[in-house]
């Protein structure tokens, strides 16, 4: 799934730091056109991260899960030069519906926290 995301590898320079079965570190640094007019990090790219991580920690060779919604509370801006870590962690999967949580930190600490709901799908679905 990684080698065909393009958007969070190529374009926005995201490594997966570690995967496994429900967990997931993914880590993003901020370049200046990842800021807005306020000087920081545009709260889409904070998101975009943590939907990464979030994917990251639900898939497997086995399964495979799509979002089906998420929420994410801001706290604290990151900046230009920041190297942002998300960690995902599966909390709950019964049936096909799983909830993911992730947290996104940078050096002075947590800057956002995400929950996402994700769905259990057929890969034949998936196109």
């Amino acid at each position: 799934m990684l080698r065909e995301d393009r958007a969070s590898t190529e374009r926005l320079g995201m490594d997966v730091v570690e995967m496994s079965e429900g967990h997931a570190i993914v880590t993003m640094l901020v370049r200046e056109d990842m800021v807005n007019g306020h000087r920081i990090v545009h709260g889409g790219l904070v998101f975009t991260l943590a939907d990464t991580a979030f994917a990251m920690a639900c898939n497997s060779e086995t399964t495979h899960v799509v979002s089906s919604g998420a929420d994410i509370t801001y706290f604290y801006p990151g900046h230009a030069g920041d190297l942002l870590t998300a960690t995902a962690a599966v909390r709950s999967q019964r049936g096909r519906s799983v909830i993911c949580d992730v947290e996104v930190r940078n050096s002075t600490g947590v800057i956002a926290e995400y929950r996402g709901h994700g769905r259990v799908v057929r890969p034949e679905h998936m196109s």
